[in-house]
């Protein structure tokens, strides 16, 4: 069963890179994460009342909120990182490189969850390394009209923290539902992003969003808030060395919306390191 709620997890997580590259268009990335983190907190604690598990808060031990703290300021860093890196570069190259975050999180999953760590899972994470830098090497008049390589910067800090994310959320959710953590770990990343917002002086840009970009950024929030539930649900029974990759399937769906939305194509090369990415992932299945 978890299968399917990491499937769903990469389905959700696809849509919400690109409805949210629709969102922070006009608008300040970090201004637009503390936004749609709103939507997101808002929805996690509808689904907390749905399922009945609020009652459960009284029981969560001091270890286990301290590691869903842990993990919400992760995934705070890690979403001011991707957002900005979305906001100032494009979707076909950023993307990868967020998803390579797969590959430290099956190391760390080795060294502090003890999963084993197999000969398939090694050439997998090869065949996706390579796939990744061949995803984000620029063609040599490309790199002569870049005006930038920060967003290359932050796409790689949303993969450290990303990585961080998912073995401290794995710990976690441990003797507590998944969808209470979830909801638990948004309130920290809440309140990081709003932090963030009101150290940069950007609060007063709220009031200048317009009505497109709103739409956007609340359903980017829906589409991060049904990407966190399954996601979680399948990290709490399944291997996180396994559930992560699955998850970083959402690429698939990413590309090809940028392609339709953004008109972003691949080239030759973009396209065999994309193959090869999601031939390793599904190697893991294995």
């Amino acid at each position: 069963m978890w299968v399917i709620f990491a499937f769903g997890s990469a389905l959700f997580a696809g849509a919400t890179a690109i409805l949210a590259k629709c969102g922070i268009k006009n608008t300040d990335s970090n201004v637009a994460t503390a936004l749609r983190t709103v939507v997101v907190l808002v929805f996690s604690w509808i689904m907390v009342f749905v399922a009945g598990v609020q009652s459960g808060l009284g029981a969560i031990s001091m270890r286990t909120l301290t590691f869903l703290v842990l993990s919400g300021l992760a995934t705070g860093a890690s979403w001011l990182c991707y957002f900005h890196a979305l906001q100032i570069g494009d979707v076909n190259k950023v993307t990868p490189i967020d998803k390579s975050s797969t590959i430290l999180t099956m190391i760390l999953a080795f060294l502090f969850l003890g999963e084993g760590f197999t000969l398939i899972k090694f050439i997998a994470m090869v065949i996706m390394g390579v796939g990744t830098y061949l995803m984000i090497q620029k063609k040599p008049e490309e790199g002569r009209k870049a005006k930038s390589s920060a967003w290359l910067l932050y796409a790689a800090g949303s993969a450290v923290f990303a990585s961080l994310t998912s073995i401290l959320g794995k710990v976690g959710i441990e003797g507590i539902d998944s969808t209470l953590g979830t909801a638990i770990r948004t309130i920290v990343v809440l309140i990081m992003a709003w932090i963030v917002v009101f150290v940069t002086g950007k609060q007063h840009t709220v009031k200048d969003i317009d009505k497109k970009s709103w739409m956007f950024l609340v359903l980017s929030g829906l589409a991060t808030g049904g990407s966190w539930l399954c996601y979680y649900r399948a990290l709490q029974t399944g291997p996180a060395s396994v559930v992560v990759p699955i998850d970083k399937l959402s690429i698939l769906v990413t590309i090809a919306f940028s392609y339709i939305v953004f008109k972003e194509k691949l080239s030759i090369k973009s396209g065999i390191g994309l193959v090869l990415i999601v031939a390793g992932t599904l190697a893991l299945l294995i």
